[in-house]
Order: structure tokens, then C-alpha cells, then sequence
């Protein structure tokens, strides 16, 4: 039994979730997306990464940045590590693809603001 605060809406719904012989049970959501949220936490965690590289060529010295979908949660500080080293020239535009496929995770890291 886990007990986990639900971060899919504003919402925030506390949810216990268990495991069963035959799968889980959430309860304490208050839609479908909390149960579905609750049960891919305790498998298998996920996260967006937004953070920021080093960029020449402008006036800002950071270009935001953001994984274009959600990474294992456990590769969160191999990926930090590996956006650490990174250094961009502008121009740069939304969309972007500063890094392709990092650390093999078939994920991209993509530019959040033109510059």
C-alpha cells in the first residue's frame, strides 16, 4: 500500500493506492486520470524535465529547456548531469531539438523559447 498525492491536476488528491493479486486499487481519486497516474507511479515513474543549457550568441546565457515527453524518473540526475554539459549557439527557436534521444531513452530535449 502506497499513499501518494496525485499531481495530474490542480487538484491534488491524496490516493492510497494497493496492489492486489491481480493488479492495483486506487482509491481517493476523483477521476480517471488520478487512477491511471496512481498505478504508473508504483510500475513504472515518470517526469518532464525542464531545466535550463548554457547558450552563446545572446543575450541570455541560459536557454530554457524541457524533454519533449515524460523519462523514467530514476534517470532524472544522469539526465541533469548530461544537460550540465551542454552549450548551444543562437539562433534558437520553440521546438528545437537540442539534444536527440538523450542518454538512449528515445526522449528528446527540445528549446522552450526562441532566442
Amino acid at each position: 500500500m502506497a499513499n501518494i498525492t496525485c499531481i495530474v491536476c490542480p487538484m491534488g488528491c491524496p490516493l492510497v493506492v494497493t496492489k492486489l493479486e491481480n493488479g492495483y486499487k486506487v482509491e481517493g481519486n476523483t477521476c480517471k486520470r488520478g487512477e491511471k497516474y496512481g498505478v504508473q507511479e508504483l510500475t513504472n515513474p515518470t517526469r518532464v524535465i525542464t531545466t535550463t543549457v548554457k547558450l552563446k550568441g545572446s543575450y541570455l546565457n541560459l536557454l530554457p529547456v524541457k524533454t519533449e515527453d515524460s523519462i523514467p524518473k530514476g534517470m532524472m540526475f544522469e539526465i541533469m548531469e548530461e544537460l550540465d554539459n551542454i552549450e548551444v549557439i543562437a539562433p534558437i527557436y520553440v521546438g528545437d531539438i537540442i539534444v536527440e534521444n538523450i542518454l538512449d531513452t528515445g526522449v528528446n530535449i527540445v528549446s522552450t523559447k526562441s532566442v
